[in-house]
């Protein structure tokens, strides 16, 4: 069979430990034999990070804004072990953290469903995305322990030094807490734009939540924001495609999503969308069969697995014991990278290919094989036989050559 041609380089982000492992097998079993894949290589792996005191990272993020697509393999944010276990000169920042804030991405999460691992939610028959403003809130709040009585007070002094505003957030009569809290107009409208542009892309309904009918400064502006860049920019479009944008309050939101069929992306301002991502992917099962998107404003993307770098089986596989560690959203960061790389060369084979890829992964858990981790949560009629990973990417990989 001739191999796929591709025209324009994936962005291939390198990672840490067991998922590096799986990695380099898919490329071998189900990708190299079939695409002549183009890749402009960066190594995001802690060791070559700490060599190049993480100038890879920046690098790669700027890569990905030169050629539009993007693919990372899971990596290690080093703790305070991880530098002695390595040996690193510093605690390097997470990269994930570093490629979001240079594109300016919004993070986008997505269940991979299959018959016979059923949604704990029994109404859910299609995935539900969230979308989470991955920026300030209470994540870059300042926070103080009042001691006891006294006056707190919000005050703004503008870039002139003048006070512009002054008001009494409360007078303690003792002891208490508090906390100041910010975001960015620019921050807000790139998410939004983000959002925007990804329910285009997909064709899916958009929603969007907050609580602006008690916080009618903060929340409400995000609300606003939202809604002048929705009629100004994107209205249209949505009509054209039949979709909707839906804003209403979070709790509203909660009671729809668990009363809903799936289907829509739901944008989070940053602590619901920590908190709902979580709650989403344990309720389809498992973090292990969770997409990853990083979507830019101006429509560039880095697709990863949502789950980290399986250290507990990489330990094991360094003893040469066996692992079945699940590949599934690493195999599916690939098949969606070359699916929108296919899309905007034109390449119909390339997009065609990633559709029967993500099918024969599908169809083998489906008929039964998988990793031992579905098995648990496994309830279809075939008897459910958990094998280590290299073998289940063969087992794909025979569902694959039998549909080309």
């Amino acid at each position: 069979m001739e191999k796929i041609q591709m025209t324009t380089p994936l962005v291939e982000m390198d990672g840490d430990e067991m998922t590096r492992v799986l990695w380099q097998q898919i490329k071998d079993e189900l990708l190299l034999p079939f695409i002549d894949l183009k890749t402009e290589y960066y190594d995001l792996g802690l060791p070559y990070r700490e060599q190049t005191g993480d100038q890879v990272t920046v690098d790669s993020a700027e890569a990905t804004k030169k050629y539009g697509v993007a693919v990372k393999c899971a990596t290690i944010t080093p703790n305070a072990q991880r530098v002695e276990e390595y040996k690193l000169s510093q605690m390097w920042k997470s990269p994930n953290g570093t490629i979001r804030a240079i594109l300016d991405g919004t993070v986008f999460r997505a269940p991979i469903m299959v018959k016979g691992i059923s949604p704990v939610v029994k109404t859910w028959k299609k995935p539900i995305t969230i979308a989470r403003h991955a920026y300030g809130d209470v994540y870059k709040s300042t926070e103080y322990r009042v001691p006891g009585p006294g006056k707190a007070e919000l005050v703004f002094t503008g870039e002139d030094g003048k006070e512009q505003f002054r008001q009494t957030i409360y007078d303690f009569e003792c002891g208490g807490v508090l906390q100041g809290q910010y975001n960015k107009d620019s921050s807000i409208s790139s998410f939004a734009r983000s959002c925007f542009q990804y329910a285009i892309d997909t064709k899916q309904d958009l929603w969007f939540a907050t609580k602006d009918t008690i916080s009618k400064k903060y929340d409400h502006t995000f609300k606003d924001i939202f809604q002048e860049i929705f009629d100004a920019e994107y209205k249209a479009k949505f009509d054209e495609l039949g979709i909707e944008y839906f804003y209403t309050l979070i709790d509203d939101a909660v009671a729809r999503v668990v009363r809903s069929q799936g289907g829509f992306i739901w944008a989070c301002k940053n602590y619901d969308g920590d908190v709902m991502s979580d709650m989403v992917s344990t309720a389809f099962g498992s973090l292990a069969m969770m997409t990853s998107v990083l979507v830019s404003p101006d429509g560039k993307y880095e697709y990863e697995a949502a789950h980290g770098t399986v250290t507990r089986h990489y330990y094991k596989y360094l003893k040469g014991e066996e692992t079945s560690t699940n590949p599934v959203a690493t195999l599916f960061a690939w098949t969606g990278a070359l699916r929108k790389r296919g899309e905007l060369d034109g390449i119909p084979a390339l997009m065609e290919f990633a559709d029967k890829l993500e099918q024969a992964t599908i169809d083998t858990i489906e008929g039964g094989v998988m990793t031992r981790d579905l098995v648990g949560l496994w309830e279809g009629e075939t008897p459910a036989q958990g094998v280590n990973s290299l073998d289940f990417l063969k087992a794909i990989r025979a569902k694959l050559e039998a549909s080309i």
